[in-house]
């Protein structure tokens, strides 16, 4: 596996991923509109295919993680990319580290806070916002939970 900044990757790989991943490319959330093809970050490639991708933007001695994704679950991709993240935040001055999930995410909620983040806030109802913008967030999510609430999560560097 090898490790690259994600403007590394031919555009047309990263949208793509984006799509089969997130159904496109914008990322809708309460603290923005992110085009998670222009975003900083990190993939994990094996054989040129991406098997982990990490975005990321800084903003007041912050650094928010708006995606990660892994491809092959258990095996470690997503904390080395996490700590990649932590590491260049580190480097470009960034104090925090932060992160919005939804409310049926159970496994993110897990995943960050098994490695260090804490639930600082939750807005309710942020997803009704998110959906004028992007109609297709679904209401209901895999698991059967009612996709409503944005929960920020942070972790002190």
């Amino acid at each position: 596996m090898n490790v690259v900044p994600v403007k590394e990757i031919e555009v047309k790989q990263r949208v793509g991923f984006f799509l089969r991943h997130w159904g496109g490319t914008e990322m809708v959330i309460s603290t923005g509109i992110h085009d998670c093809v222009n975003l900083d970050g990190f993939a994990c490639l094996e054989d040129n295919k991406i098997l982990g991708l990490i975005t990321f933007v800084y903003g007041n001695q912050e650094c928010e993680i708006i995606s990660l994704d892994s491809l092959r679950e258990g095996v470690g991709i997503g904390s080395f990319l996490l700590r990649r993240v932590e590491e260049e935040a580190v480097i470009n001055g960034c104090l925090s580290l932060s992160v919005i999930t939804t409310n049926d995410n159970l496994n993110a909620l897990g995943f960050y806070q098994r490695r260090g983040f804490q639930l600082i806030d939750l807005k309710c109802n942020a997803v009704e916002t998110a959906r004028i913008h992007k109609p297709s967030i679904p209401y209901i999510a895999e698991n059967g939970i009612p996709i409503r609430d944005e929960i920020l999560l942070n972790k002190q560097l």
